[in-house]
């Protein structure tokens, strides 16, 4: 029997991986059937894993099985030698566990490209896009989709971002058809293509910003990023990246110190324009650079030990900061006025692939065919 310890947060968390494995099958209530289905759904990496991520992991997994009470327990509990946790998971849509989740989701075998967020109608949604050539929106609260997918790609959406034009909240979307749309929000469709198609090359990355009270959207493919008014369409400059690496894989705006600027993740290269590149992908870094001399500002973000996949900006404590997404399965937070690594990174069981913030500051994070929104504690 496991003696009530199953459904002890603290003993999950801290005890040797082996002895909890042995004791799951001795489970003797609900309470314990409950929690040893949490601990069964990443029972391969906990041998691998030190407590303080363990707890994360374990975290996450009772969000993604339905229990995000038991889950807001397990990230409470404390770990010698760790801070705490600085996430709580809100919900996770568990696809890989509940079978009527495989049916609200567009092409479960598809891993979400991207994701962005925005307030509709006075709620707070996100917005994602799927290799089904889809975007969609979902309500943060609760996790449930809102609407029918919207569609209009003809092809994989590699990209997604938000913005509000004229009073109205939009999404401009990038596919590997080498187009950009956008997307009215609200009436829930499609207002047209900004662009037909990028050098012959899918779209992967966008932003949007705004530039002397322009309203503009970013658009990037393996070499070339551009600019262009986010109401007409009209292109404004463009940037090409060298190097051997693909030039980007994400694409986000921010302004430090008072300066607009673009960030993406991608390879080393050379900057043209008015704004802002963030270059990793192959060498694992996050670099922001300065578009007025073509020169970095501050050292490479380092900490990833795979691909750069995703990135985003908010303002946390009046701060800018960016939050980077890996093929490494973690999420890092840096200060983008400093490129200094802000808190301990999180860790995803899976591929991270996508990451936004909403306006309440919570974290979207899309890691292979799942999306999960965490809160600060």
């Amino acid at each position: 029997m496991a003696g009530g310890r199953l459904d002890d947060p603290e003993w999950l968390v801290r005890a040797d991986p082996a002895e909890v494995l042995a004791a799951l099958e001795g489970a003797a209530d609900r309470p314990e059937v409950s929690a040893a289905a949490v601990y069964r759904a990443s029972s391969s990496l906990h041998q691998y894993l030190g407590a303080g991520v363990r707890r994360q992991v374990l975290a996450l997994d009772a969000a993604r099985l339905g229990n995000a009470g038991f889950g807001a327990r397990i990230a409470g509990v404390d770990v010698a030698g760790e801070p705490p946790s600085r996430w709580t998971v809100d919900w996770a849509t568990g696809a890989l566990f509940d079978p009527r989740i495989r049916l609200v989701i567009a092409d479960p075998a598809s891993p979400l490209a991207c994701v962005a967020t925005a307030v509709v109608d006075g709620r707070p949604v996100a917005v994602t896009g799927s290799a089904t050539g889809t975007v969609r929106m979902w309500d943060l609260a609760t996790g449930l989709p809102v609407g029918d997918p919207m569609t209009g790609h003809t092809d994989d959406v590699w990209a997604v971002t938000t913005a509000v034009l004229d009073g109205r909240p939009v999404a401009v979307s990038g596919a590997a058809d080498g187009s950009v749309r956008r997307w009215d929000l609200a009436a829930e469709r499609s207002t047209g293509i900004l662009i037909a198609g990028v050098d012959g090359k899918g779209v992967v990355a966008v932003a949007t910003g705004t530039v002397e009270g322009r309203p503009i959207a970013v658009a990037g493919n393996g070499k070339v990023i551009r600019a262009f008014d986010l109401a007409t369409g009209e292109p404004m400059w463009h940037v090409v990246c060298a190097g051997s690496f693909p030039a980007q894989h994400a694409l986000a705006t921010a302004v430090v110190d008072g300066r607009p600027v673009v960030l993406t993740d991608g390879a080393d290269g050379g900057v043209e324009g008015r704004m802002v590149v963030v270059t990793g992908s192959g060498d694992e870094t996050v670099r922001i650079w300065d578009p007025a001399t073509g020169l970095p500002v501050g050292e490479p973000l380092t900490g990833h030990t795979d691909c750069v996949t995703a990135v985003t900006t908010a303002v946390v404590d009046g701060r800018p900061v960016v939050f980077s997404g890996s093929f490494d399965g973690t999420v890092r937070m840096w200060s983008a006025a400093t490129s200094t690594e802000m808190a301990p990174a999180v860790f995803f069981p899976e591929m991270v692939g996508a990451v936004a913030v909403a306006p309440g500051g919570q974290l979207l994070v899309g890691f292979d065919r799942e999306l999960a929104c965490l809160s600060p504690r």
